[in-house]
């Protein structure tokens, strides 16, 4: 790892992971100044789930670090941007800046560190399974056929990103040390979160 000085955006249940893509507006105007200064810089930032609501909430201390790849600056001022992850980081401590929005020094991974990682047989056809059961379930509509051409850091990583698991839930899967341990946590909350009863999914407490 190696530390550096990252600008972060806090935003509770998005998640960004190596080598995967998120599609961001930004529009706020603090955020704006972030972007306009990452493309002015190194074109990254990175991305962190806040513990609690409010205008300076409190940090989980790993995020992912992200290079913008594609940028639409609208008109209005707003940005259409899309992150590509680089390598998830740990918070070492947060910056006394002049900027509006926040900066930490953190430890980054090494780019690529997830790439070559990959599932069992048995592991990946129980975790296909299980997001056709949830995705039926939740009345997506899916291209099965597309899903099974998908390697699998991008086949679980997508469904980490796009599955409706509350902040914590979402945080736990960006924190697993493995590929292996990443599907057996997101087959864990599609099986809790696939639960219903009289009053709707159930939730994490």
């Amino acid at each position: 790892m190696t530390g550096q000085r990252i600008s972060i955006f806090p935003l509770a249940g998005a998640l960004l992971f190596p080598d995967a893509q998120l599609p961001l507006h930004i529009f706020e105007p603090r955020y704006r100044a972030m972007v306009s200064d990452a493309l002015a810089r190194d074109q990254q930032i990175g991305m962190v789930q806040p513990m609690e609501n409010g205008i300076r909430p409190r940090l989980y201390d790993m995020g992912c670090l992200g290079r913008i790849t594609d940028c639409e600056a609208l008109d209005d001022g707003c940005f259409n941007i899309v992150l590509t992850g680089v390598g998830r980081f740990h918070i070492i401590k947060e910056l006394d800046v002049t900027t509006p929005f926040r900066q930490v020094e953190a430890n980054v991974e090494a780019e690529g560190h997830w790439r070559d990682d990959a599932l069992a047989p048995v592991l990946r056809a129980s975790l296909e399974m299980e997001a056709r059961r949830f995705a039926e379930h939740l009345g997506y509509v899916v291209d099965w056929t597309a899903v099974a051409r998908l390697d699998d850091v991008t086949l679980v990583n997508g469904i980490a990103q796009v599955a409706p698991f509350d902040v914590a839930s979402k945080q736990s899967l960006l924190e697993a040390n493995s590929l292996e341990e990443r599907v057996e946590r997101t087959i864990q909350l599609m099986q809790f979160f696939g639960l219903t009863d009289k009053e709707g999914p159930a939730t994490l407490q």
